[in-house]
């Protein structure tokens, strides 16, 4: 059995297109079922009569379980031994599917009882199985080739991540308002076969990932000493920088409906702010494909710069397709694409330097949600999920970058700090409360500050490295 420091020294001849493909799926349906939230958060707060607060105690319990089930796999870890590099990768993404089908199983009682309390136990279970996902699933993919070019790999399956939130607010609101609503009325009981489909997804693809032959890459180490992983410090400041990156990219989410509707912004029903939603998260999705090209270390420059323009023209056709809106309400999202496109060739494939310019335009597209209004404030928000894309990926693999058997430990860290996705949506609904809607966004432009300076640490950290440096052939 290969060890996970032999992995990463050994010869990239082999094929791994069949895990790659099976991890995509996976990291497509997560992406689809957490952007459900956001979806679920205004049908909640309706149904129950919650404030925003209250309502916020969604993403709080959901995230809330990965940093519990994160800080337990790290006790275990430090004074037990790893379990991925015990159990392997597989048998850890399994456990994380069967836990994941169970979570999306409570729905139903949760909805047949109309409880709310069911409700917050079912996503806290839900997040406990993509706990395990998230430790699993994102070094596995940094272990299927270089390390060089692993970044570009997290940022392509990411991409389809993305497009499951993409089309989980058009999709699984239609499910949630129109197809098992009640005579067109708020009701709990619509939650109850969409989420038994779900169950029964992650049952099948449990299935398949059983039946699949996957590398399973395991590690000789048993206990691992000391502070472990935290004796790195581009772990310990990429711990925080998830933290931050996460609990604006999902405080952004959950309040992007309500501020849709927001009488002074938009004044929007909730049926059509829910496709504003979606192109939300399609701008993660186009900014990651575009990442996945960007720090590919085979093509050329002026190659990358054709293949992102393909891609973009592609995807922005593809969001046009499946959104119902019309291009008068779209153009202004090609003006973001085009920052987009430029916030790359600046930042030369380099995925710390991407990673602080995109923060720093997050923060000067908040600060124009917060400070204007109208047509203007709703497009600066929403063009953030462009520049939110490749932020997951660069933090996770510049933190674990040189960890070496301490890779898996490390990832349970990062894990943990999801915690921020549960935190500052719950600070941001109190703000929201006190000082109105608007003017608490600027909770999520101080979170992309530290961002933007993480991003400066590694670039300088990295940048005679092989991570900062890609290959850029002519072929």
């Amino acid at each position: 059995m290969q060890t996970a420091d032999q992995k990463e020294n050994s010869p990239v001849g082999q094929n791994y297109t069949t895990p790659l493909v099976s991890l995509t799926f996976l990291f497509f349906m997560w992406g689809f079922i957490t952007c459900m939230n956001d979806i679920l958060i205004p049908h909640l707060k309706g149904l129950f009569v919650l404030n925003y607060l209250e309502a916020m105690l969604v993403q709080f319990c959901f995230f809330g379980a990965y940093f519990i089930g994160s800080l337990v796999y790290f006790l275990i870890s430090h004074f037990k031994g790893d379990p991925i590099n015990k159990i392997g990768y597989k048998n850890g993404l399994l456990l994380g599917l069967v836990v994941s089908a169970l979570g999306c199983l409570m729905f139903y009682p949760a909805a047949t009882l109309s409880v709310y309390g069911l409700f917050l136990a079912a996503f806290f279970i839900l997040g406990l199985g993509f706990t395990l996902l998230q430790i699993t699933a994102n070094p596995y993919v940094s272990l299927l080739g270089k390390e060089s070019t692993a970044s570009g790999r997290l940022n392509l399956v990411q991409a389809f991540n993305s497009f499951g939130t993409t089309i989980a607010p058009i999709f699984g609101g239609y499910l949630i308002f129109h197809f098992f609503a009640t005579n067109g009325h708020l009701s709990a009981g619509a939650t109850k076969m969409p989420y038994l489909i779900f169950s029964g997804i992650f049952v099948l693809l449990t299935l398949f990932i059983y039946k699949v032959k996957l590398p399973d890459f395991k590690s000789d180490h048993s206990a691992l000493d000391g502070l472990g992983a935290l004796r790195f410090p581009q772990l310990k400041g990429g711990i925080f920088a998830i933290f931050f990156y996460v609990g604006a990219e999902v405080t952004i989410g959950s309040f992007m409906i309500s501020f849709l509707e927001h009488g002074d912004i938009m004044g929007l029903k909730e049926t059509v702010a829910k496709n504003y939603l979606s192109l939300y998260w399609g701008g993660a999705m186009i900014g990651r494909f575009l990442g996945a090209i960007s720090m590919n270390d085979v093509l050329s420059n002026s190659k990358k710069m054709l293949y992102m323009v393909l891609v973009c023209v592609g995807l922005f056709v593809l969001l046009y397709t499946i959104v119902d809106l019309d291009f008068a309400q779209m153009q202004w999202f090609i003006i973001f694409i085009v920052i987009n496109l430029v916030g790359f060739s600046i930042g030369k494939s380099a995925p710390a330097l991407m990673l602080a310019i995109f923060a720093v335009i997050n923060i000067a597209l908040l600060l124009i949600t917060v400070f204007t209004g109208g047509a203007l404030s709703m497009w600066c928000l929403l063009g953030i999920g462009l520049f939110n894309s490749i932020m997951w990926s660069n933090i996770f693999t510049l933190s674990i970058s040189g960890l070496g058997e301490y890779k898996s430990q490390g990832s349970s860290l990062l894990v943990m700090a999801i915690l921020g996705g549960a935190v500052i949506p719950l600070i941001q609904g109190s703000l929201a409360d006190a000082i109105g809607i608007q003017n608490s966004f600027l909770l999520p432009a101080v979170c992309y500050l530290y961002v933007a300076w993480f991003g400066m640490f590694c670039f300088k950290k990295f940048k005679s490295t092989i991570l900062e440096k890609p290959a850029r052939s002519g072929h």
